[in-house]
């Protein structure tokens, strides 16, 4: 049976057009997700895409973290559903606290947009089972406010227990602690990305493929998942 990956869509949404390409290119169904309805139809797993989440208004991802279908995936999160929260989605899951952190405006005070060069560092998620230790992507970044930031405690935490997923490299683009770009959950269901793995799913129109494994990875974790 076709795995079926639900993509939310916020007012000021941008990206979730392309979150959903590329789960079909993955190979699963992708099912469009409202932010007003809390029903989430069964999916098996849930993007929140990139974009400007009610116009990014008091605090990028504040006013999306409360959205009838937040509540929803909030929960289903909490149960083991897999979600994956890229730039904006990566705002609204900290705002949700389902992310430890916050993503702040960047160090430089201006927007970012270019190929960027990750290194993956935490294989055993969800969303990165994919890749192998110490792989490098090129992925694209585009964010004005990408900067990850937490205390050092939970920075200290997030090291100790693995749960930094990948971190820049060849440059930071953004001014992050300790150069993270992805983080993960305890349960390593949730991953919050700042930079933007749909846009490297196809030869055409990314600077390369390397995207797609965060998308097969999921596929990948459901079909080992328990019944």
């Amino acid at each position: 049976m076709t795995a079926r990956v639900g993509v939310v869509t916020f007012p000021g949404s941008l990206d979730d057009g392309d979150a959903a390409r590329a789960v079909r290119i993955a190979g699963a169904e992708p099912v469009r997700l409202w932010h007003g309805d809390p029903d989430l139809h069964g999916v098996d797993a849930v993007v929140l895409p990139g974009g400007f989440s009610y116009g990014d208004y008091l605090r990028c991802g504040a006013i999306a973290r409360f959205a009838p279908v937040m509540g929803s995936i909030v929960d289903a999160a909490r149960g083991g559903l897999p979600v994956l929260g890229i730039c904006n989605g990566f705002q609204i899951l900290c705002e949700a606290h389902l992310l430890p952190g916050a993503l702040t405006r960047n160090q430089h005070l201006h927007f970012r947009n270019r190929d960027q060069v990750l290194r993956i560092e935490a294989v055993g998620t969800a969303w990165t089972n994919a890749f192998q230790p110490g792989q490098e992507v090129l992925i694209p970044v585009k964010n004005g406010e990408g900067c990850y930031v937490a205390d050092p405690a939970t920075l200290d935490r997030l090291e100790a227990e693995g749960r930094v997923v990948a971190r820049y490299v060849g440059g930071n683009p953004n001014g992050s602690q300790r150069d993270i770009a992805a983080i993960t959950n305890e349960a390593g269901n949730v991953v919050g990305i700042m930079p933007h793995p749909e846009h490297a799913v196809e030869a055409l129109t990314g600077p390369s493929l390397d995207g797609l494994g965060f998308f097969t990875s999921v596929l990948k974790h459901l079909v080992g998942a328990p019944a």
